[in-house]
């Protein structure tokens, strides 16, 4: 069986994602579609390295820090891979929890506000 390659168009609709921006992906090296004259086609390494740009720009990892991720496993290997993500996990985790506190403190503030407010109009 013939491993899967996805034109561009089909490469766009199964990710969700529009013409220019697997194009400028495309631009900035993180994926390389094999050429056949004009018509590119995804094959199932571009297919992997995409869902895992995805995941990463999901969990607020740069564009930079995805392209040497995957640049990593290909010179590196797995494990020097695995261990930068966690790295990269690590930072965004403290990251997103610093966030989440300063997002509860300012509904709690909020609300506190509103409730006065809304207390002095009765």
């Amino acid at each position: 069986m013939a491993p899967e390659r996805l034109t561009f168009k089909e490469m766009c609709a199964r990710f969700d994602v529009t013409p220019r921006t697997l194009r400028y992906y495309e631009y900035i090296e993180l994926l390389s579609p094999e050429k056949e004259g004009r018509t590119r086609f995804y094959g199932p390494r571009e297919i992997a390295r995409m869902t895992l740009i995805l995941r990463g720009r999901r969990w607020g990892f740069s564009l930079e820090e995805i392209r040497q991720w995957l640049l990593l496993y290909e010179e590196e290997g797995t494990e020097p891979q695995f261990r930068t993500f966690v790295e990269y996990a690590d930072r965004r985790l403290e990251a997103l929890a610093k966030d989440r506190q300063e997002l509860d403190d300012t509904i709690a503030d909020l609300k506190k506000v509103r409730d006065e407010v809304a207390s002095s109009l009765s």
